[in-house]
């Protein structure tokens, strides 16, 4: 079973893809596990202590930029695939989340669908 953390400061937005995932056609992204995190903090605590396959990476959180976490995340040996999800669509910020080490980009909002298939496409 996959493993992917959720990392999202939103409570609703963390609803929205609990919701998602549950109602997923794949079954690779309907039976993954998933964890949550509301801040950097609590993310890097979820890492240290779990392994996770994704990781579903909010760009503004309350205690900093995600892309730290991105960027840390580069360097580490069992690398997870990063996923930065983010309303700010301009191109010189898609181009500074791919630089800090994310595999992909989705823009909020984002369709139900665009998730699923941008989770089944990286957990295989």
């Amino acid at each position: 079973m996959s493993r992917v953390l959720l990392v999202e400061d939103e409570e609703l937005n963390r609803v929205l893809v609990r919701a998602i995932i549950s109602r997923a056609e794949p079954p690779a992204v309907r039976g993954l596990d998933l964890l949550e995190a509301g801040s950097l903090a609590d993310a890097r605590g979820a890492l240290a202590a779990e392994r996770v396959d994704v990781v579903l990476l909010d760009v503004n959180l309350p205690d900093g930029n995600g892309l730290e976490l991105a960027a840390e995340l580069a360097e580490a040996p069992a690398r997870p695939t990063v996923i930065a999800l983010t309303a700010s669509v301009l191109p010189h910020e898609r181009a500074a989340a791919m630089a800090a080490g994310c595999d992909a980009f989705l823009d909020k909002p984002y369709a139900a669908a665009d998730l699923v298939t941008i989770l089944a496409t990286h957990l295989g």
